[in-house]
């Protein structure tokens, strides 16, 4: 993402996942640690996507170290696809690996990575639970992307020709979960990269007490 990005392993499910890491440059402790999931791995997706970054960055300018990753067999990532089962394990690998004890948590995926995200939260939501939650284009129509917690973030364009629009308003309604909806704007997000950014930068500010 830039020249201070740092690049590690960690030892997944069935083998090494290699993961991207960057941290705040003038933060003395960060906030805490923030995961993004990457898109569809049989359809291209890898952790260096445009809207993962753009993910990444926000966390960062908001204080968080992010840690992105390629699930199993993407880019230098052992193993190969296990149809979005063992991805979720993939990620609660690189939780436990980054994350230290009693530190906050940020989950965030665009498309599969935001089903991956859901899953993940839902499964730490009783011992361990995320602080945060932000799912871009949540690909509600091929995977079960789990209720989220209070206070997380949902963005979704209008335009969107992968997953509609009414799809994840049809998730979000049992819920009541609120969709933040970019208007004439497509599943990737093209020219609207700084308004995603700027929406979950709004979403990780400090609230009032």
């Amino acid at each position: 993402m830039n020249s201070r990005t740092e690049r590690a392993t960690v030892t997944g499910p069935v083998g090494e996942l290699a993961c991207a890491l960057d941290a705040p440059v003038d933060a003395i402790a960060p906030r805490g640690l923030a995961v993004v999931c990457h898109p569809h791995p049989l359809h291209g997706g890898t952790m260096n996507n445009k809207v993962v970054q753009t993910l990444a960055r926000a966390f960062v300018q908001a204080g968080w170290r992010s840690v992105r990753f390629d699930f199993r067999g993407v880019g230098e990532s052992a193993g190969h696809w296990d149809g979005g089962v063992g991805e979720i394990d993939d990620a609660l690998a690189v939780v436990r690996a980054f994350r230290t004890s009693g530190q906050p948590l940020a989950l965030a995926g665009f498309s599969f990575g935001a089903y991956v995200a859901s899953q993940v939260a839902a499964r730490l939501a009783d011992q361990a639970p995320a602080e945060r939650v932000i799912l871009v284009g949540p690909a509600v129509q091929n995977f079960e992307v789990a209720p989220l917690p209070p206070a997380s973030l949902v963005v979704h364009g209008e335009a969107d020709d992968v997953v509609p629009l009414a799809a994840v308003l049809d998730w979000a309604r049992p819920q009541v979960q609120p969709v933040v909806v970019v208007p004439a704007t497509g599943h990737f997000f093209h020219g609207q990269l700084a308004l995603l950014k700027s929406l979950v930068l709004g979403a990780l500010a400090p609230q009032p007490e």
